[in-house]
């Protein structure tokens, strides 16, 4: 029988918080170092208590962080050089610029050369103990990780439906011997990954110290060209030779009147439930280590999901497919009691999916740029908010709420004027004021709307593949006075630390 569900002890009061995606800090070498301390820093100045950040996991060509080469992996781009430099593992003519992939990656290799010898004094870092504990606590997923990253090498460019058949499925015996034959790759990508762990760890601390706790992404689907699904086929709805048969996307909605198409298998649901989901236990537990609060990415696909065939790919071709729903989150909460989870509840929700997310006292979440449909009783107005859920003034899938504005017509805009008070204040503090103001425990306000930018700094278009994920903070874009000015709003309406 489902237990009720407290809140996740983040939202037992009132806090603001800001949403940027590390890739988006600024550094010449990585941003798990000083880059992310500084911000952490502007964040206890501005008062903001939790940093929500999009999933960690590496990306293809894309950069999408939602269409990751693992589920459990973090992005090697993030570490910092410079840590590794004080930790006496590189020295200071080496360290490289962080575009340069290929020359990180050989910096990588030096790097782990010292570490497993020994031979280097080190100041301070990481330790070969530290490294064996972390190899041990993520074996379920580290193997199979690196060996996949190892044979992209090897193959760079290929889907992993392209490789040789006996890498391609697994033949037990050519994974050996091609292990054998790479173990210093091996070794250098294991190496990688406890780097990001190790400075991602870190940092957190360092957010702890503050007074800051850390918001973490969970996309409900996985890549096909991941790790996860070419060491599980099973696990994913796949022909014989690996090609979705589905693939998972959403109808007609506010983000794209046509429909998205994500690509991304489908679960075979029926199949992880043979073992209580083992394979998500791990997924979450890996989340866990890293944040302090987890928001599920389109939480509704748990109740039903959006089923495209493969062989008719136009998202309106597609249907709702019953999801796993309690017998799922029932499994969650029984290994992890206290899992803090957040719904993603945005788009087409239909009230058996909100009975879903109410049934486990889930904190949902409002847009204040979604509320002006001209309906009072818009669910994304203010006046509607309920304490448990979150409010955003935007996502990352939104256009900032300075460009949203001014993109709205004479009548909406009016209309926006009234509800926010024909305020003094230029957009986007209206909205800002607003979000604080609210009823809701946690407002979070994306970096680029308390920089006042516009849409060219917009981080993401739904339904496109080109120019996102790439917007870059520059701390010359910081008005003077900004963290004394957010701060005060904090104090105002009782989200200070």
């Amino acid at each position: 029988m489902t237990q009720a569900h407290s809140r996740p002890g983040v939202l037992s009061r009132r806090r603001a918080g800001v949403l940027l995606h590390p890739t988006c800090l600024p550094s010449e070498h990585g941003v798990l170092g000083r880059s992310g301390r500084r911000f952490l820093d502007f964040m206890a100045e501005a008062g903001l208590s939790v940093w929500q950040t999009l999933p960690l996991g590496p990306t293809h060509a894309d950069l999408s962080p939602y269409q990751s080469l693992s589920a459990h992996a973090g992005n090697q781009d993030l570490i910092d050089l410079e840590e590794l430099l004080y930790a006496g593992l590189v020295f200071e003519n080496e360290l490289v610029s962080n575009g340069d992939q290929l020359r990180r990656q050989t910096l990588f290799e030096r790097a782990c050369e010292r570490f497993f010898s020994g031979t280097e004094d080190r100041f301070q870092g990481p330790t070969l103990a530290e490294f064996e504990a972390f190899r041990l606590a993520n074996e379920s997923w580290l193997g199979d990780y690196c060996l996949f990253c190892a044979i992209r090498e090897e193959y760079p460019g290929c889907n992993w439906l392209s490789w040789p058949a006996e890498l391609r499925d697994r033949d037990a015996t050519v994974l050996d011997q091609f292990s054998s034959a790479h173990a210093a790759s091996l070794r250098r990508l294991q190496f990688e990954q406890f780097l990001f762990d190790h400075q991602w760890q870190r940092l957190r601390e360092y957010a702890h110290q503050r007074g800051i706790v850390l918001f973490g992404d969970i996309p409900i689907f996985v890549a096909h060209d991941s790790a996860d699904v070419w060491a599980s086929p099973d696990l994913f709805k796949l022909d014989q030779k690996g090609e979705p048969l589905f693939v998972a996307g959403v109808p007609p909605d506010y983000f794209s009147p046509d429909g998205q198409h994500w690509g991304n298998p489908v679960y075979d649901w029926g199949v992880m439930a043979e073992d209580n989901y083992q394979w998500w236990m791990s997924r979450l537990d890996t989340q866990r280590r890293c944040f302090d609060l987890i928001r599920i990415d389109h939480f509704r696909g748990l109740h039903a999901y959006w089923e495209i065939p493969a062989a008719n790919p136009a998202p309106i071709n597609g249907y709702w497919v019953p999801g796993p729903g309690a017998a799922f989150l029932d499994a969650c909460f029984q290994r992890f009691p206290d899992l803090p989870l957040v719904a993603e509840n945005l788009g087409i929700i239909g009230d058996e999916v909100e009975a879903l997310r109410h049934r486990y006292r889930l904190p949902g979440m409002t847009v204040l740029q979604f509320g002006f449909d001209g309906s009072s009783a818009n669910p994304h107005l203010s006046h509607n908010h309920r304490r448990r859920d979150l409010v955003y003034s935007g996502t990352h899938d939104n256009d900032t709420t300075l460009g949203w504005y001014q993109s709205l017509d004479d009548h909406t805009r009016a209309y926006v004027d009234a509800y926010f008070g024909h305020s003094s204040d230029p957009m986007p503090w209206p909205v800002i004021r607003t979000a604080f103001q609210s009823v809701s425990q946690l407002a979070m306000i994306p970096l680029q709307d308390f920089l006042g930018l516009d849409s060219r700094g917009r981080f993401n278009t739904p339904g496109t593949t080109v120019e996102n994920w790439c917007w870059k903070l520059n701390w010359q874009q910081c008005p003077t006075g900004l963290a004394e000015r957010i701060r005060d709003l904090t104090r105002l309406y009782g989200r200070l630390p």
